[in-house]
């Protein structure tokens, strides 16, 4: 019996430790970019949908930007069509860019729009097509319909949020000529929460984020000021895959957002323990110059 009331105490204990971050997000937007394993794994995928329907819940207004290569890959082979890439954006051509828009706006956002209700949240999918929401135009010729981002109307995000729901927003584009864009996930996500003037952005990827060797996860660096990222490039701690994720954290910051989070999605309830928590996972990028 006392281990039981231990066991109650402590977790009224992390309630109440919790309170000021509540309050301090009650009301406010957070814009939670979402992909790589932590979207595969499907006991990950669960505990996000909990952990995003939870802070709905405690008031505070979640945006769910949502990519899927994965599930684009898969499909693309059950047709026999082989995925090529330049400077590790696909190549889509006319017909991979309906497989990224029946996949996208259609079997993977529903099926989160799903999981989050099946949680007890009230979710409604939307693609950047509705509402003209991600206008849009051809990036590299050598690219297709891979598409620079021209605008974001983020009225129908609005809402979405004015009526209580999470909104589930796959990155299709499209253009004022009616062509369809298959929209970097990052680079939508930043925009999204700028135009939003979001609290935060929460990039999930599958490292436990900016580390000075990134072979070594005890090297994390925890705080990174945005004036600082040229310098963390010139050193090559900022480098690859990694440099147009850093951009489009520093492109958030620019357009208003006040902090830009890279969280590890293998961790399972990263989010919470980001948000709701003294402790924090990944790298946090803010604005300013430091000390």
């Amino acid at each position: 019996m006392e281990n039981v009331k231990a066991t109650v105490a402590q977790r009224a204990e992390i309630l109440t430790q919790a309170l000021p971050y509540i309050q301090k997000y009650n009301n406010k937007i957070i814009v939670v970019k979402y992909g790589g394993n932590a979207m595969i794994n499907e006991d990950l995928k669960e505990a996000v949908m909990g952990d995003i329907v939870l802070l709905s819940l405690i008031g505070i207004k979640v945006v769910l930007v949502h990519g899927g290569g994965p599930e684009i890959n898969e499909m693309l082979g059950k047709i026999g069509k082989k995925s090529e890439f330049v400077n590790g954006l696909r190549v889509t051509d006319h017909e991979t860019v309906d497989i990224v828009q029946m996949v996208l706006a259609g079997k993977v956002n529903k099926n989160l729009v799903n999981q989050l209700q099946c949680k007890g949240g009230k979710a409604i999918g939307l693609c950047g097509m509705d509402g003209h929401m991600i206008e849009a135009k051809t990036a590299d010729e050598r690219l297709g319909y891979v598409g620079d981002i021209t605008n974001v109307n983020v009225d129908p995000i609005v809402d979405v949020l004015d009526k209580g729901y999470i909104p589930v927003i796959s990155t299709v584009g499209c253009d004022m000529e009616g062509h369809t864009y298959n929209i970097n996930a990052d680079t939508a996500a930043a925009r999204i929460a700028g135009e939003l003037k979001a609290e935060c952005l929460i990039s999930m990827t599958d490292i436990v984020g900016l580390c000075r060797d990134k072979d070594d996860p005890s090297t994390l660096i925890s705080k990174v000021f945005v004036s600082d990222a040229p310098k963390l490039i010139r050193d090559g701690i900022i480098s690859g895959g990694m440099i147009p994720k850093i951009n489009c954290c520093i492109e958030a910051i620019r357009r208003g957002v006040k902090k830009v989070f890279i969280l590890d999605g293998r961790v399972p309830h990263a989010i919470l323990i980001e948000i709701l928590t003294d402790e924090g996972l990944g790298t946090m990028f803010v604005s300013g110059n430091k000390l």
